[in-house]
């Protein structure tokens, strides 16, 4: 029956037993009315810097859509300016005609196929 005692190693078993001590130690550590404050404290912490930083990603989200809202409206003004351009410019002259206003009575081409017909 001894038999098996010689069987357990000695360091092996102390280990075990202080860990199971120190784990039983820590737990009651970990419960305890000073550990819980801690742990409040550091909670409160963090909610305040969540809170500060939502509040830098709503000022950079309200920045950036200003910034988005005021490109769009200088876009919209440069193609309505180009509007304007393109509707007050004058038709180009051929170079028949052009031709035709300079030399006075020289018929061109077309105008010799016209009369042909």
């Amino acid at each position: 029956m001894l038999d098996c005692f010689k069987k357990i190693d000695s360091k092996k078993a102390g280990l075990f037993s202080a860990g199971v001590l120190f784990g039983t130690a820590g737990i009651k550590l970990l419960s305890s009315k000073d550990a819980k404050k801690l742990y409040t404290n550091c909670t409160a912490a963090v909610l305040r810097a969540k809170e500060c930083v939502m509040k830098t990603a709503t000022n950079i989200q309200a920045n950036a859509e200003d910034i988005y809202a005021e490109a769009k409206l200088i876009n919209e003004e440069r193609a309505a300016k180009e509007e304007v351009y393109e509707d007050t410019a004058q038709p180009e002259e051929t170079f028949e005609e052009a031709a035709a206003e300079t030399d006075g009575a020289a018929p061109t081409e077309t105008e010799e196929n016209t009369a042909a017909e």
